[in-house]
């Protein structure tokens, strides 16, 4: 069949026509592609020939209250490998061996791959000292790079160690404020970036880039570095002579709720946690542990029963033959046959249980336990460290006779440190529940200002201003005439409550195993500090006023010297049972050399001294105190010229 020419011409435009179409379309898609497309498609295809080498991040350094450094970072290069690049494998691994304290075959091992673009030459490779490091570099291998990198240092050892906590391998916070501010204290990492083609060659007529880090906050904690170290200093005399099981303090300024100290015994070196036990550093024990707390909780019962008019301390008398009957159980004083009549005043300052009994009761379940969770028992205080513990109490439709009385004096609940000098706190600065903290603060480390402030947090209110000082007052008078006599300072007005509780082992109480424990607080009138020190069976005896109370009142007086706190006047005088030692006056040792002051002693105290020299600079307790006679002067030796430096 024969195709005329008009059907060929007919056809030949079709095809041109199309033809015009496909080509427009081609053009339209590559100028979309070149022009519109081009920079997105030219970065992804960077990306994918882009090889970078990390640079980590400085982490934030944690600082004191007064800017003491108590962890920071020291350089330590980690050593990377481009295999495409190393020329020679063997070589190469036979020269790195003996720097990264690796086996030439095992090198050769990890370079002599064509699976990944960079190897990090770990063990050996990672986080090596800066010597090493150079001697790394000076051998020039090609495809071998040592990359800025640093590890965590801790500078005092052990101190603080549970509220610090320490990092792993990658620099990441494992426990304590480490771990709970991580991401604020990590940084951003950067790195060196170079191009490479698919086999890992460097691209010839290309530079490298180079991404600064940016390194994290800084931390500043309410922690006073001298503080924490004056109580790590007691909890180690204290663990020396009475062998306890554990121990643990924390020291607080009840005004707003700040953490000045927190430690406990067994304790462990961040640098070195590998080293001891798990449930070592991961129960920080002032936040973690919980005990019935015994006597110190009376403390809670008096602040209820003044706040709600049940009693009148002076004026009204209480008689304790011993024990007293409730719902059928008989319930004893620590005193055998009782303390006879009293005021109500004497049954606080002799910790008498039938008196606090009788408080309880006057309050009734309802009321009691009211104050008891407006204290903050049986929740978490919030504190800003991870693994803080609840406490448990009775639940109000189990509370019956029994279970109230054995509550008023401390026993039967089960609280955490954190919760009891939190509440005492209360009791004590006119009333007012702030939750407690260790984080003053943070930094910028570049500009050295500060970028945010933590303010004092207050929960609620909880007793009257009135109420608190007559707490005060009560408490004051515990330690100058009742069972707390042994936190007595001369000068400064302490107060406090000592506790003595049974521990329960098995289900049932030992009678030979117990918590003792002693809170203090100075000065009485107007409270700058709280001391919780609570002792977890120790040898021997094991009397909170007996036991922990001087452990509170050595931390307490070099703390007072610290915090730059005034003697006060209007003390009431310590009373002195039979057979207790009088009272002698410290004599001023500053400026005389050891070999003077012998003379000055008669004989009337023990000495221990710290520090370098042979000049007094500094002691504790100050010249003009008086004290009991065999107690301990502490003096600080160094250098005639410090001597002005150290007030």
């Amino acid at each position: 069949m024969k195709v005329s020419n008009v059907t060929v011409r007919r056809r030949l435009f079709m095809v041109l026509i199309f033809g015009v179409i496909a080509f427009a379309a081609l053009g339209a898609r590559l100028g979309y592609v070149q022009l519109w497309k081009g920079s997105e498609l030219a970065a992804k295809a960077e990306n994918s020939w882009r090889r970078d080498i990390p640079y980590m991040a400085k982490r934030g350094e944690i600082w004191d209250r007064n800017g003491v450094k108590l962890a920071y970072n020291v350089t330590s290069p980690t050593i990377w490998a481009i295999p495409a690049q190393i020329k020679d494998k063997r070589a190469t691994a036979d020269a790195l061996a003996p720097l990264l304290d690796m086996t030439a075959d095992e090198l050769y091992g990890k370079i002599n791959t064509k699976k990944s673009m960079l190897v990090q030459l770990r063990p050996g490779g990672r986080k090596m000292t800066l010597e090493k490091a150079q001697q790394v570099r000076e051998l020039a291998l090609p495809g071998i790079v040592a990359a800025e990198d640093n590890k965590r240092f801790y500078p005092f050892g052990s101190l603080a160690a549970h509220v610090l906590g320490f990092t792993g391998i990658d620099n990441q916070g494992l426990t304590g404020v480490e771990a709970k501010y991580n991401d604020e204290l990590s940084g951003i990492q950067g790195n060196v970036s170079f191009l490479s083609d698919a086999r890992g060659r460097q691209m010839p007529n290309s530079s490298d880039t180079y991404v600064e880090p940016k390194e994290g906050l800084t931390m500043q904690l309410t922690i006073d570095k001298q503080i924490q170290a004056i109580m790590e200093r007691e909890l180690d005399q204290a663990m020396a002579q009475h062998q306890p099981d554990q121990i643990m303090a924390i020291a607080m300024n009840p005004k707003n709720g700040e953490i000045l100290g927190m430690a406990s015994r067994p304790t462990y070196e961040p640098d070195k946690y590998k080293e001891v036990a798990s449930e070592v550093y991961n129960r920080n024990l002032p936040i973690w542990m919980t005990y019935e707390p015994g006597s110190t909780f009376k403390i809670i019962t008096l602040a209820a029963a003044i706040e709600e008019k049940k009693v009148n301390l002076n004026n009204e008398r209480f008689y304790d033959p011993g024990a007293i009957e409730v719902g059928g159980a008989r319930l004893r004083c620590w005193k055998k046959g009782g303390h006879g009549s009293q005021t109500f005043l004497e049954v606080v300052e002799n910790s008498c249980n039938p008196g606090f009994v009788t408080l309880g009761q006057r309050l009734g379940k309802d009321k009691l336990f009211e104050y008891i969770k407006n204290f903050g028992f049986g929740t978490k205080t919030g504190i800003d460290i991870g693994g803080e513990g609840n406490g448990i109490m009775f639940k109000l439709s189990r509370v019956g006779p029994v279970e109230l009385a054995t509550t008023a004096f401390g026993q039967g609940v089960s609280v955490t440190p954190i919760q009891q000098i939190t509440a005492v706190s209360a009791a004590i600065n006119g009333g007012t529940l702030y939750k407690p903290h260790v984080v003053r603060g943070w930094i910028n480390p570049d500009t050295g200002e500060t970028v945010e402030t933590v303010e004092p947090e207050a929960v609620r209110t909880v007793i009257s201003e009135e109420t608190s000082k007559a707490v005060r007052e009560a408490l004051e008078s515990v330690v100058a005439k009742g069972t707390g006599r042994n936190a007595f300072i001369d000068g400064y007005r302490v107060g406090g409550k000592t506790g003595t509780a049974q521990k329960v082992v098995g289900g049932k109480y030992s009678p030979n195993e117990h918590i003792v424990s002693f809170i203090g607080f100075a000065p009485a009138d107007d409270p700058e500090i709280v001391i919780y020190v609570a002792v977890d069976n120790p040898q021997g005896i094991q009397f909170g006023g007996l036991v922990a109370a001087p452990i509170v009142r050595n931390m307490m007086e070099d703390a007072l010297t610290v915090l730059q706190v005034p003697q006060r006047e209007k003390q009431i005088g310590k009373v002195y049972k039979y057979g207790e030692t009088p009272v002698v006056t410290v004599p001023n040792l500053i400026g005389k050399t050891v070999s003077d002051i012998y003379e000055d002693l008669n004989m009337n105290f023990n000495l221990s001294s710290a520090g370098t020299g042979q000049t007094v600079i500094r002691q504790a307790p100050a010249a003009g105190t008086r004290v009991d006679r065999g107690s301990t002067i502490r003096i600080y030796l160094g250098d005639e010229d410090d001597i002005s430096h150290t007030h």
